[in-house]
């Protein structure tokens, strides 16, 4: 039985816990407070999955030595700017041979990096043991076990299958692919255009809108990713397209919700204080757009995002902006 500790009790890591759990293996998930750990080893996590029963092979500890002993995948679901701090604190719990998967989806704000690369540079490991696992996995879907794909990158190949292996079942079907720059970056952009796909609903524009955003918002993924070296193809797939229209598109989707509330007028600040909950697009805009400057690559609807996110932009200015930019040619060669 393979054993997998999980680090972070939100939604996304409890449903991937489930899916872990589903799949055969024994699960030991890590919580920063003590009522989130109780909550987990009575069955349900009331703060983030209420109403769904957990599997009995799923346990929590607040202890990182306790929950990384004896583990062979350890499965990092923390939020993406706070990954730092947290492998500073228990990075060295980490066995040396487990196998290292990010949920995380963000580019980390003054570094500028990739998630897998701050779990290299912070925690010492082996580049070949990270694998990045994403796909359009709404953490509420995949708890009710509805069906869903997703993609597991490693630069191992044997890695990222033995990653897939571990969270294959009835309802979750892992593919795996090398380009872990492509599967980071599709990750982690499709939050930014969420928040402006958000914004035009909340502003009452229809399916012509957020349709010609979802599309040019893909444009400017797939420019950043190829130029850091990614596979054009992956964003072509699960990791790039099919989890763009899942967050672009659902009510479900943070980032999709605190767009729409941004386009119904309402501040950050508001929206922060409204739901109680940042959305990461809202922490990483700044990072990705940096990161998009430092490499020369035109990113239009991020960086208007940017503006109105962190220098209170208009939101209706943000449209007027990208509509009345420069006439181009849709393919860029």
């Amino acid at each position: 039985m393979t054993q997998a500790a999980v680090f972070g009790t939100g939604s996304w890591g409890t449903a991937y816990s489930i899916i872990l759990a589903d799949a055969g293996c024994s699960v030991r998930m890590w919580g920063r407070r003590e009522e989130s750990v109780d909550q987990v080893n009575a069955g349900m996590n009331t703060d983030y999955l209420p109403g769904v029963p957990l599997p009995k092979a799923i346990t929590a500890a607040t202890d990182p030595e306790e929950v990384t002993a004896g583990a062979d995948v350890v499965v990092l679901a923390v939020p993406s700017q706070s990954l730092r701090a947290n492998l500073q604190a228990w990075g060295s719990a980490i066995p040396s041979d487990a196998a290292v998967v990010s949920l995380m989806k963000g580019v980390e704000l003054g570094t500028t990096m990739r998630m897998s690369e701050v779990i290299v540079e912070v925690a010492g490991v082996d580049p070949r043991r990270v694998a990045v696992v994403s796909g359009p996995n709404l953490a509420r879907e995949i708890a009710a076990r509805q069906p869903a794909a997703s993609v597991v990158a490693c630069l191992d190949h044997d890695t990222a299958d033995r990653v897939a292996a571990a969270c294959h079942t009835p309802y979750f079907r892992p593919y795996t692919t090398e380009d872990v720059i492509g599967a980071e970056l599709g990750g982690a952009t499709k939050n930014v255009i969420a928040l402006a796909v958000g914004a035009a609903e909340g502003l009452g524009m229809g399916d012509n809108t957020k349709a010609s955003i979802i599309t040019r918002g893909l444009a400017e993924t797939t420019r950043l990713g190829v130029r850091l070296g990614g596979d054009p193809m992956t964003f072509a797939g699960l990791a790039g397209v099919g989890d763009l229209i899942a967050t672009c598109m659902s009510p479900l989707s943070r980032n999709h919700t605190f767009g729409v509330q941004l386009g119904q007028g309402f501040s950050v600040e508001e929206v922060v204080a409204r739901t109680r909950q940042t959305a990461e697009g809202v922490k990483s805009c700044a990072s990705i757009l940096a990161l998009a400057k430092d490499h020369s690559v035109d990113v239009p609807i991020i960086e208007q995002v940017n503006l109105v996110v962190h220098e209170g932009r208009d939101v209706l200015a943000m449209g007027q902006a990208l509509m009345a930019r420069e006439r181009g040619r849709e393919v860029r060669h």
